[in-house]
């Protein structure tokens, strides 16, 4: 905007005289023929640039109307030049200084001083107003700024309390897991001693009675004794899953082509009976826990031989490739490498949004009729490869056979697992 400038003389035509010398300079300007009007005027408006008055005028001089303009703070910034056409002494001088003047002009006014003068008051303000205005820019900035960061020491408040909650939560789930496996570890050995005495004595009355008992009491006599069988069967998969975090701390190099040998060596009888054939690619040796590698392969060959179609050759294949780098996004461990084994098989498969229940605990998708089982194989897979740091996900399509995928870091397992792992495969044809 325009600077403002106010003129106070008495005398119309002094008041157009400077008007016309600075009119051409672009200034806005504001007139006064009174001390009692410039004090009247500086009630509502007091952003002025610099004040031209004279010193003689009626009732309140010069001298005493910028006495009384500088008694109010909010107008001490405006400077004002005395114009005179008296010669006063220096005592006087000193009396226009004090009132408040910042310089004199004498009259006959020159036009080219009185401009220069102006200007170079002028080009204060206008600097002036430039650092207020930055000035009013920094107080914001520092607004926002402490703003800003009593937000942040209030998040990272938050965020310390919620870390704090999450450990005490985690240390409460790891105290309750630890309290449960204990548990199912205590009750299934617990329910041993009397299952061992139902399918004892009902052996002894199959053996010792066997011509006393009518049929439908032998009937019985054996669905006692295969309810008890698959009773046993569950209460040892507990027991295998409750020891599983006792039996997987430590972690050494495992050759899983060893390990899918003794699985198949030890389930040669069913393969035989099957006429089943496996084919197993080169796999890879990757750090792991030796006592569960067995546990997890098994289950999952046996699935594979377990739910098979009538009157097919079943046909199993285990495959490795590695797969991609996945971030630890924690900045202090090196990007995880996995290696995906996939084992494949050509059997009754399943529909594909049953692919996350099946690892449940006790899910179990067809009948004992059909297919025996206990529903624990796969959620106790879940539980050995999760110890690894590792994903289980699996794929199937009901007639065509079911592919696992099972994916162990190549390295040793850190503190911290990343967040998902791709998958986007498709069934292969293995019949």
């Amino acid at each position: 905007m325009q600077p403002k400038i106010m003129l106070v003389d008495d005398r119309e035509d002094n008041l157009l005289s400077l008007e016309t010398v600075l009119e051409p300079d672009g200034y806005r300007f504001v007139k006064a023929s009174s001390g009692r009007q410039v004090l009247k005027l500086l009630l509502t408006d007091f952003d002025f640039a610099l004040i031209l008055m004279d010193v003689q005028m009626p009732n309140l001089n010069g001298f005493e109307t910028a006495s009384l303009i500088y008694e109010r703070d909010r107008l001490r910034h405006i400077p004002i030049i005395f114009i005179t056409a008296n010669n006063y002494g220096e005592e006087n001088l000193f009396m226009g200084y004090r009132a408040g003047a910042v310089d004199y002009i004498y009259k006959p006014v020159n036009p080219e001083l009185l401009r220069a003068k102006v200007g170079v008051f002028v080009e204060l303000y206008r600097k002036n107003q430039r650092l207020l205005a930055q000035e009013q820019k920094l107080v914001l900035i520092n607004r926002n700024l402490e703003q800003e960061i009593a937000e942040r020491i209030s998040s990272e408040q938050k965020v310390t309390e919620l870390n704090r909650q999450l450990l005490e939560n985690i240390a409460r789930l790891e105290t309750a897991n630890k309290d449960l496996d204990l548990f199912a570890f205590m009750a299934s050995h617990d329910l041993q001693a009397p299952l061992r005495k139902i399918r004892m004595f009902s052996d002894r009355l199959l053996a010792g009675n066997a011509t006393n008992l009518s049929n439908e009491s032998r009937l019985y006599l054996t669905r006692i004794q295969e309810v008890s069988r698959r009773m046993q069967e569950l209460i040892n998969d507990i027991l295998r899953f409750s020891k599983i975090s006792a039996d997987g701390q430590s972690f050494e190099e495992v050759d899983l082509n060893t390990v899918i040998a003794e699985v198949i060596t030890e389930m040669e009888t069913t393969i035989r009976e099957k006429n089943a054939e496996i084919t197993v690619d080169v796999l890879p040796t990757l750090p792991a826990s030796t006592v569960l590698m067995g546990p997890l392969f098994s289950n999952l060959v046996s699935n594979a031989l377990k739910y098979t179609k009538r009157n097919d050759v079943p046909r199993v294949r285990i495959r490795y490739d590695e797969g991609p780098v996945v971030a630890t996004g924690n900045g202090k461990e090196p990007d995880a490498r996995y290696g995906r084994i996939y084992i494949e098989d050509n059997g009754i498969g399943f529909e594909q949004k049953y692919a996350e229940q099946i690892f449940d605990m006790f899910r179990r998708l067809h009948s004992n009729a059909d297919y025996e089982g206990t529903g624990i194989g796969l959620a106790l897979c879940k539980k050995i490869v999760e110890m690894h740091r590792g994903y289980i996900s699996a794929i199937g399509r009901p007639g065509e056979g079911a592919v696992f995928i099972v994916s162990l870091p190549l390295q040793a397992p850190g503190r911290e697992a990343p967040a998902a792992e791709p998958t986007g495969l498709q069934i292969p044809n293995v019949s």
